[in-house]
């Protein structure tokens, strides 16, 4: 299959996707999330590849946010089928593939790139990456697992304040929280994360994805039913229309609550 958006290479049992939208600072749209689904279930079958490893092009951004032009006017109603349909498409698929997912953070990951990365088995960013969760700004809340995952990874009341505030850390305070299993500068991002792959192969592939079956069956999935109503409800305020449209005009946006 021929992708616009994305590049994969296969090598040594590793295959590597890139999302390739430097312009857009690898911004998720519509297209991109449904060509990393194919891309993720094809390469979850190739009988060559044993670790997957998703980055972004270019050394500014891994993934910098959705995007936001697409879904500025969206009702409730697809605002909740955005969130439910970008979780089983792409989020939620990572999360539960057979093949070990390694996210190779090179820079912003911020809103979906954020929880792109946290639907990944594992996290290794480069020392100038930022993440955050920047919806609360846009009259929104974050949903693809967002509100769910970090919490998992770093604790409610850190995941709390990254949500409420709407702000961005830093590569050393995400591996300090946990956020990041390991921090490297960008030119050791990729062969640390093949290092790493190529510990997994040397292991039995039924035994990696049992573990990961294992894992994950002790995190309830209760919440994220939960967090595709409340997202979709977003859709409905004022504070919605008026943050989106301040974002797409580069202005401060002015909210009323309602």
């Amino acid at each position: 299959m021929n992708f616009e958006n994305i590049i994969i290479e296969i090598k040594e049992q590793i295959g590597t996707i890139t999302i390739n939208r430097p312009k857009k600072l690898n911004a998720l749209n519509k297209a991109t999330i449904e060509e990393l689904h194919q891309a993720f279930v094809d390469l979850d079958q190739d009988d060559r590849v044993r670790v997957i490893i998703v980055t972004g092009a270019g050394d500014r951004a891994f993934v910098a946010g959705a995007d936001i032009s697409e879904f500025a006017n969206f009702s409730v109603y697809e605002g909740s089928q955005l969130a439910a349909k970008g979780q089983e498409l792409l989020f939620n698929l990572i999360e539960n593939l057979h093949t070990p997912v390694i996210a190779a953070i090179n820079g912003f990951a911020l809103g979906g790139g954020l929880e792109l990365a946290m639907a990944c088995h594992f996290r290794v960013a480069s020392d100038n990456a930022r993440m955050g969760l920047p919806e609360t700004s846009l009259g929104l809340i974050p949903g693809y697992g967002g509100t769910q995952r970090l919490p998992q990874l770093v604790g409610k009341g850190r995941a709390l304040e990254m949500i409420l505030t709407a702000g961005m850390i830093g590569t050393e305070q995400a591996l300090m929280w946990g956020l990041i299993n390991h921090m490297v500068a960008l030119e050791q991002l990729l062969p640390l994360c093949e290092k790493i792959a190529t510990k997994i192969i040397n292991n039995s592939p039924t035994a990696v994805a049992s573990a990961i079956s294992a894992v994950n069956s002790g995190f309830s999935d209760q919440g994220y039913p939960k967090e595709i109503e409340t997202f979709g409800a977003c859709f409905a305020t004022e504070d919605f229309k008026e943050g989106t449209q301040a974002f797409l005009e580069k202005r401060k946006a002015q909210f009323t609550g309602n």
